[in-house]
C-alpha cells in the first residue's frame, strides 16, 4: 500500500512577499501616471510656451511685489527694534548711576545707626517687589524720596522698552518667515518658466520675444531722439537714469545699480532725482498724483494688471522703460503691450 504523502504547504511568508511586491508595482505605476513623469507631457507649440511663461511670470512677480514689502517690514523691525535696545540699555546705565548714588545714602543711614526702608526697597534685587512699595515715600527724605522716584520711573521705562521690543522681534520673526514663504513661490514659479522655456529653440525663443536685448536698444536709441522732454529736471534725472540701465538684468528683489525688479528700477531712478519711492508697486501708486493714461508724461510711472503688480517709467511716444521678467533684460517697450492699471507723477 502506497504510503500517502501530505501535500506540501505553500509558504505564507512567500506568498506575502509576491503580493507586497505585486501592490507596490502596481501603486508605483499609478503613481507615475497620476504624477506625470511616466509619459511624455503633450507637446506644446511655442505660442503655448509663451502663455503659460508669461502666466508664471506675472505670478512670481506678484510674490516678488509682497516679497519686496515684507522685506521692508522686516528691516524696519530690525533697525526699530535695535533702537528698543540701545535705549533701554542707555536708561539701564542711567538706572545703575541712580542706584550706586541710592547705596552711597543707604551706607551713610548704616553708620549712622540703620538703613531707610525707602533704601532697602530701593536696593532690592527685586523691581517688582520695588515698584508695589506704596509707602516708601512718606518714610524717606524728600532728597531720597527723589532719588526713589527716579530710580522707580526709570524701572518701569525699561519695563515699557522690554514690552516694546519683544513686539519688535515677534514682527520681525513674523516677517522673516513671510519672506521665506514668497521666496519660495518665487523661486518655484522662475523654475517652472526656465523648464518650459527650455523646450524651445534658441530660434523660437528669439521670435517669441524673450531674446529683446539688442532690439531694446536700437529701440531706445530711436525713442529718445523722438520723446519729447519731461516736464522737469527731476522727471529728466529719472528717465536718463532708466535708459542708462537699457540691457541691465531683471533679478526679483533686485534695486541696482547692476539689476533691477520692475519696482526696484523705478525706486533707483529717482533716487538719482533726489525722491525717495517706497519699494513696491502697491506702495509706489500712491506715491504721487495719479494722472489719466491721457496725460501722461515722461517720468510717470504706469502701472499694469488689476493687481497693481507691474511697473514701468514712461518716457513718451506710447513707450515706456521696465524691467520685465528674468528673460528679458531692462529695455524699451509699448505700454499698450499690458494691461494698463494707473499712472502717478511723482516729479
Amino acid at each position: 500500500m502506497a504510503a500517502h504523502r501530505k501535500p506540501r504547504q505553500r509558504s505564507t511568508a512567500g506568498t506575502s512577499v509576491r503580493t507586497a511586491a505585486t501592490i507596490a508595482l502596481a501603486g508605483a505605476a499609478t503613481a507615475t501616471g497620476l504624477d506625470g513623469t511616466g509619459h511624455a507631457e503633450p507637446n506644446l507649440t511655442p505660442a503655448q510656451v509663451k502663455a503659460k511663461v508669461d502666466q508664471l511670470y506675472q505670478e512670481a512677480e506678484i510674490a516678488t511685489e509682497k516679497y519686496n514689502g515684507a522685506k521692508e517690514q522686516a528691516e524696519a523691525a530690525e533697525q526699530q527694534l535695535g533702537t528698543l535696545r540701545d535705549e533701554a540699555a542707555r536708561k539701564t546705565e542711567k538706572l545703575n548711576s541712580e542706584r550706586d548714588a541710592l547705596g552711597s545714602m543707604a551706607a551713610a543711614h548704616y553708620r549712622d545707626g540703620g538703613l531707610d526702608p525707602a533704601l532697602q526697597l530701593a536696593l532690592s534685587e527685586d523691581p517688582d517687589g520695588y515698584l508695589q512699595g506704596a509707602e516708601f515715600a512718606e518714610r524717606a527724605g524728600s532728597r531720597q524720596a527723589a532719588s526713589v522716584d527716579r530710580v522707580r520711573k526709570q524701572l518701569r521705562e525699561i519695563e515699557q522698552l522690554r514690552g516694546a521690543a519683544h513686539i519688535e522681534l515677534t514682527s520681525l520673526s513674523s516677517r522673516q518667515a513671510e519672506l521665506k514663504r514668497h521666496k519660495k513661490t518665487i523661486t518655484g514659479k522662475l523654475d517652472s518658466a526656465r523648464r518650459l522655456l527650455s523646450r524651445l529653440t534658441a530660434e523660437e525663443r528669439a521670435r517669441l520675444g524673450q531674446d529683446t536685448g539688442r532690439a531694446s536698444r536700437v529701440g531706445a536709441r530711436e525713442g529718445l531722439m523722438g520723446s519729447p522732454a519731461a516736464p522737469n529736471s527731476r522727471a529728466a534725472a529719472a528717465v536718463s537714469y532708466a535708459y542708462q540701465k537699457l540691457g541691465s538684468p531683471y533679478a526679483w528683489g533686485a534695486t541696482g545699480p547692476d539689476a533691477f525688479d520692475c519696482s526696484g528700477l523705478m525706486q533707483a531712478a529717482y533716487r538719482t532725482a533726489g525722491i525717495s519711492l517706497p519699494r513696491t508697486t502697491y506702495a509706489q501708486i500712491d506715491a504721487g498724483r495719479r494722472v489719466s493714461h491721457a496725460e501722461l508724461l515722461p517720468g510717470d510711472l504706469v502701472f499694469f494688471y488689476s493687481g497693481i503688480s507691474h511697473v514701468g517709467l514712461y518716457v513718451g511716444n506710447g513707450m515706456m522703460i521696465h524691467a520685465p521678467n528674468p528673460s528679458a533684460p531692462v529695455r524699451l517697450a509699448p505700454i499698450d503691450e499690458m494691461p494698463f492699471a494707473g499712472a502717478t507723477r511723482v516729479a
